[in-house]
């Protein structure tokens, strides 16, 4: 059986006050401040018009801009998208913030809207409902940015032809510490996809 070679048609990076796409930078955020802070920017850089950004937690801002900023180079992407994304923190970050408002049972005050983004998967579903992507996804939690699990996952929903595209990467965020990576896995490019190569755009 003939294996068919899958390109890695536009990839995403968010780490270091930078968004960077297909290698070239597209924002810097000159200011020292909070990640909160950071999305924000990056928002009104893109010229984004959608305000229910606003209620999502930090997480899902992260994901929801570098799958905005792929977009925006002009890749358009089906309904029959999947999307594939892990982390290593899953939903820490907001998980703490649900914590603080429950552990005290004199002042106990839970909101809905944090709890909400106690999962990670959350990010799937912003981005699908912007979109409108209905294709498979899944949200992995691992130590590391594991490319051999994204390309194996990823080639098997092209293969089986449950997805016409697929995002896939790294969503994480811990406290003030993010790092994000989104590759457009399709049969449209020039760079084969390989475990080895979306590693090392990961690191780049």
């Amino acid at each position: 059986m003939m294996v068919e070679d899958y390109k890695i048609t536009s990839f995403c990076s968010i780490k270091d006050n930078k968004v960077i796409v297909d290698n070239k930078v597209l924002y810097v955020h000159e200011a020292q401040g909070t990640v909160k802070e950071f999305t924000k920017a990056i928002y009104k850089s893109l010229g984004i018009k959608y305000p229910k950004f606003y209620k999502m937690d930090t997480l899902c801002k992260l994901g929801f801009l570098a799958t905005e900023a792929l977009l925006q180079k002009g890749n358009e992407l089906d309904d029959r998208t999947a999307l594939v994304l892990s982390n290593r923190s899953s939903s820490l970050s907001t998980d703490r913030i649900h914590q603080e408002s429950i552990k005290d049972k004199e002042d106990y005050f839970p909101s809905p809207a944090v709890f909400v983004y106690t999962l990670p998967n959350i990010v799937l579903g912003e981005i699908s409902i912007r979109h409108q992507f209905k294709g498979e996804n899944a949200f992995f939690v691992s130590e590391q940015f594991d490319a051999k699990l994204l390309t194996d996952y990823s080639r098997l929903l092209l293969d089986t032809n449950k997805a016409s595209n697929v995002i896939c990467g790294w969503v994480n965020l811990d406290s003030n510490k993010y790092d994000v990576f989104l590759a457009i896995i399709s049969r449209k490019g020039n760079t084969i996809l390989t475990e080895e190569q979306l590693n090392k755009l990961y690191h780049t």
